[in-house]
């Protein structure tokens, strides 16, 4: 097995044999491990994936919640090199608030000299620039509206404004996740890391444009590369094959 037993980590795909990578896929404000089901069946048998399970939702629903980026990165860090053996390629993909997580992951893991061998970002700004928002400190009427303004289809969050039981289920963790992002302060005058850094960014993103996207290189002195997609803030949703042979590509899978 790629991945050994973690509260942290999900196994999605093992391969037969011996895989040539694992990759590790960190999941947006308010999500789980099971957002990336779909990812894992369309990446190549090569590719043993892993996604995190963030404590407070799915079978974590007991579990404190961290909200810190620093925190929750910390802890993953340790539970990644906790559950995989040393030898393979680790690569790490996250997106939106999951992209914040994975970068302050893999500068975790460089610490700890176990750096991996790419990051892949997806749909998020780079940690120098400056946030202005507190929807952690939102009503939740107000909080769902940002969720309708990120939705591919914002008819699919009305769910929440219509069934107050789900709303109480779902918007803690969202919240929860909102305040880690909007009070992350990332300080660091020169680059954190050393490995190959890709970002993916949809061209209608209404959180992020392809030019800041862009200054995600100043964050490697590795290789950078940038790759646009059509589609809004959760293109994933909507090009996930496109988007699994990208990674592929991209790690070597």
């Amino acid at each position: 097995m790629a991945f050994a037993s973690s509260p942290w980590l999900r196994t999605f795909k093992t391969t037969p044999g011996t895989p040539r990578t694992d990759l590790v896929c960190f999941p947006p404000a308010g999500g789980s491990a099971s957002a990336y089901h779909g990812l894992a069946k369309e990446l190549a048998p090569g590719i043993a994936v892993a996604a995190v399970q963030y404590p407070g939702r799915q079978d974590r629903l007991d579990d404190p919640m961290i909200d810190t980026i620093e925190g929750t990165a910390s802890a993953i860090a340790e539970a990644i090199t906790a559950s995989r053996s040393a030898g393979r390629p680790l690569a790490l993909f996250g997106h939106s608030m999951g992209a914040s997580v994975a970068f302050e992951t893999a500068r975790a893991l460089h610490e700890r000299g176990a750096a991996p061998a790419h990051l892949i970002i997806s749909g998020r700004i780079p940690p120098h620039h400056p946030r202005d928002t507190a929807f952690h400190k939102a009503t939740d009427a107000d909080l769902i509206t940002e969720l309708e303004r990120l939705a591919n289809n914002p008819a699919s969050v009305q769910i929440l404004r219509e069934v107050p039981e789900i709303a109480e289920m779902v918007l803690p963790s969202v919240r929860n996740d909102y305040k880690a992002v909007e009070t992350y302060h990332y300080q660091s005058a020169t680059p954190s890391l050393d490995c190959p850094l890709t970002v993916f960014v949809a061209d209608d993103d209404p959180t992020v444009t392809v030019e800041q996207s862009r200054e995600w290189a100043r964050h490697t002195t590795g290789p950078f590369d940038l790759v646009t997609f059509p589609g809004r803030h959760f293109y994933l949703d909507e090009q996930t094959e496109a988007v699994a042979k990208n990674i592929a590509t991209v790690i070597g899978g």
